[in-house]
């Protein structure tokens, strides 16, 4: 645990530091992109800028998840990144569709481009979210708060090598059609890696399975073991990106409290090293899961309390 937090405390830090970096190149690349008139500078400008609120968005988010729990938030705030990682990349989604029409825009109508300031602004901005993919890339492994911040540092590096090429054609040949190109290129991308996270994260608020936990699998090996016959109204769901809980009925053979607190220990300590499941409650029952469903709907549930 100390050493999560220690992780965590790295992870605040660098996410500051990526933040100055951010709001730096936003104003460069502005001032840049209206000077030169590239569109693909001025929207390489928004999504730096996006990502600077992004990280303080994320960092305010991390802050919150290592807050104790409580009476009132049982589980604590850990959640709170994955909120932020919907709203960072719903934001995204929203500026990439902006971008599309702004591109559409510059499509139907041309306008003269200074290939050479595109290059030296886009130059800076391609080094300073190089050094913010650096600082924030071990983080990115292990969290999707700080990977939804480090994909907008990505793709805003790949952005800003997009508008040096585009400022190097623009440059040498005048081909201005390549700048709305990259525009296009660069937001479809963007949109794709937001997507991603969205559906990642909206799965976990709505309590879906866990990807890559084989529900069918937990259940057999658990009634697999000495004692219990039969379990039911099974749920699987995260709390976070870490921590996997998995509840259930288990229907156990005629045994009194001292031979069922030791099978409780071991069906904790199966599921947590065989399948990766954090946090394990089990209700043993007698005489009352024959019949009943693996997975129970809420009526099965309302029907039984009033029987």
């Amino acid at each position: 645990m100390g050493h999560h937090h220690h992780d965590s405390d790295i992870s605040g830090k660098r996410l500051l530091t990526t933040m100055f970096l951010n709001f730096l190149i936003t104003g460069v690349e502005i001032a840049g992109g209206i000077l030169s008139g590239s569109l693909s500078l001025i929207s390489d400008a928004l999504h730096n800028f996006s990502d600077g609120i992004s990280i303080v968005i994320s960092w305010i988010a991390l802050r919150l998840s290592k807050r104790p729990n409580t009476e009132q938030f049982t589980f604590g705030l850990k959640r709170a990144q994955i909120l932020a990682a919907v709203f960072n990349s719903a934001t995204l989604i929203a500026i990439s569709l902006f971008l599309f029409r702004e591109a559409w825009i510059r499509f139907r109508h041309p306008s003269q481009i200074n290939g050479n300031i595109m290059v030296l602004v886009a130059l800076v901005g391609l080094t300073a979210n190089i050094l913010g993919t650096l600082l924030l890339h071990q983080g990115a492994r292990r969290n999707m708060n700080i990977r939804s911040s480090y994909l907008h540092l990505l793709s805003d590096a790949i952005s800003s090598a997009g508008v040096i090429l585009g400022g190097i054609c623009i440059a040498l040949w005048n081909i201005t059609w390549v700048d709305p190109l990259l525009t296009v290129l660069i937001s479809a991308y963007i949109l794709k890696e937001s997507l991603d996270i969205v559906r990642e994260a909206t799965g976990i608020l709505l309590m879906k399975a866990p990807a890559g936990l084989d529900l069918k699998a937990v259940c057999d090996f658990v009634e697999s073991m000495d004692g219990i016959s039969n379990l039911h109204h099974v749920h699987a769901w995260q709390l976070d990106e870490h921590n996997i809980h998995f509840e259930g009925h288990a229907e156990i053979n005629d045994m009194n409290v001292s031979e069922a607190m030791p099978l409780l220990d071991r069906i904790e300590v199966e599921l947590s090293e065989k399948f990766g499941i954090q946090h394990v409650t089990i209700q043993l029952e007698t005489g009352r899961g024959h019949g009943q469903a693996v997975i129970a709907n809420g009526k099965d549930r309302h029907q039984q309390g009033h029987s």
